[in-house]
C-alpha cells in the first residue's frame, strides 16, 4: 500500500494539471498536513474579469474549466468555463472518475452515487457541461466528480439543460468570440444524503449561474440565474433571473473582482440585457 501511495504521488508531480488562467498560478491541494503545489502554465482564461473568490484554497486550473473544490461538502464551490466556437462536441461518453488531483477524503467516488437515481431522482449533473466543452483537449476531466453534483433529474434535464443549450447557441453567433460562464451550488435547506455512501457530504439545495459574452460584462450583455433543486422539468429558465448581487449574498462569493468597484456596483445591482438574446421577453430591472 505504501508503494502504491508513492507511485500515485510521483504521478501527480510529473503530470501537473493544465492551466487555465491569464497568469501562471498554482493549485493548493491539502492532504491534511501539507499543501501540494501544482504549477500550471497559462493556457486559457476561464474567467476574464476575475474568477469567483471566497471559496477554499483548492483551485484546479484546467483547459476545460477552472474549479474551486469544497472538501466539506465534497462538491465544487464554483466552476468557471469559456465556450468558444471550437469547444463544443457531442457524443462524449460519461466515464465517471474520481479527481486524481484532489485528496480522496475531499471528493466522492463513482460508487458513492449508487442508488441515488432511484432513491432521490438525482442525476450526476455536470457543472461545466460535456456538450459545451467536449471539444477541448482535456475533456475527460469534465467527468471527474469534482465537476459533478447530485442534481435533481427534473432540473438537470429541464430548465438547466435548456439554459446550457442557450449558452452554446450564443457562442455560435458571428459577433460572439466567447461566452463566459460561472456556476455553483447553494446550501440553503436540507435535501437529504446520497444513499450509497458513508462519506460526510451536503447535497446542494439549488444552483446559481452567471453568463456574459465578449471579454467583459461591462457592456450589459450578462445574465444571472438561481434555480432550486425543486424546479419543475417544464419550467422556463427565464423565470429564474436574479442579480449578481443576490448570487453573491446567497453564495458568500465575490464575482467579477477584476472590474473597478464603481462598475461592479453598477452592474451587480441590475439584471443584464443578455436574457433578451436567449429567448426571454425582457431582462427587467431590479430596484431596491
Amino acid at each position: 500500500m505504501q508503494g502504491m501511495l508513492k507511485i500515485k504521488l510521483v504521478s501527480v508531480l510529473i503530470f501537473p494539471v493544465l492551466g487555465a488562467c491569464t497568469t501562471p498560478q498554482s493549485a493548493n491541494v491539502s492532504d491534511g498536513s501539507a499543501k501540494l503545489q501544482l504549477a500550471e502554465p497559462s493556457v486559457v482564461d476561464n474567467c476574464s474579469v476575475g474568477c469567483p473568490s471566497g471559496g477554499s484554497e483548492v483551485t484546479l486550473n484546467r483547459q476545460a474549466y477552472t474549479l474551486n473544490n469544497n472538501g466539506s461538502t465534497k462538491f465544487a464551490n464554483w466552476v468557471a468555463y469559456k465556450i468558444t466556437k471550437e469547444t463544443p462536441a457531442s457524443g462524449r461518453p460519461r466515464n465517471w472518475k474520481t479527481d486524481p488531483d484532489v485528496p480522496a477524503g475531499e471528493t466522492l467516488n463513482p460508487v458513492d452515487y449508487n442508488g441515488a437515481s432511484v432513491a432521490l431522482k438525482i442525476d450526476r449533473g455536470h457543472q461545466a457541461n460535456l456538450a459545451s466543452m467536449g471539444g477541448v483537449s482535456d475533456w475527460q476531466s469534465l467527468n471527474y466528480l469534482t465537476n459533478i453534483t447530485p442534481q435533481k433529474a427534473d432540473l438537470n434535464q429541464g430548465a438547466w439543460a435548456r439554459l446550457e443549450d442557450q449558452e452554446r447557441n450564443l457562442s455560435k453567433e458571428p459577433n460572439v468570440d466567447a461566452v463566459y460562464v460561472a456556476t455553483g451550488p447553494l446550501y440553503e435547506k436540507n435535501i437529504g444524503s446520497l444513499p450509497g455512501t458513508n462519506k460526510i457530504h451536503t447535497i446542494p439545495s439549488g444552483y446559481w449561474k452567471v453568463i456574459f459574452t465578449g471579454s467583459t460584462p461591462a457592456d450589459g450583455l450578462y445574465a444571472a440565474f438561481i434555480m432550486e433543486q425543486t424546479t419543475p422539468r417544464s419550467a422556463s429558465f427565464c423565470d429564474y433571473q436574479v442579480t449578481v448581487e443576490e448570487i453573491e449574498e446567497r453564495s458568500g462569493l465575490t464575482l467579477w473582482s477584476n472590474l473597478s468597484q464603481a462598475v461592479q456596483a453598477e452592474l451587480k445591482s441590475k439584471r443584464g440585457q443578455l436574457p433578451q438574446k436567449i429567448g426571454c421577453a425582457s431582462a427587467g430591472v431590479v430596484t431596491k
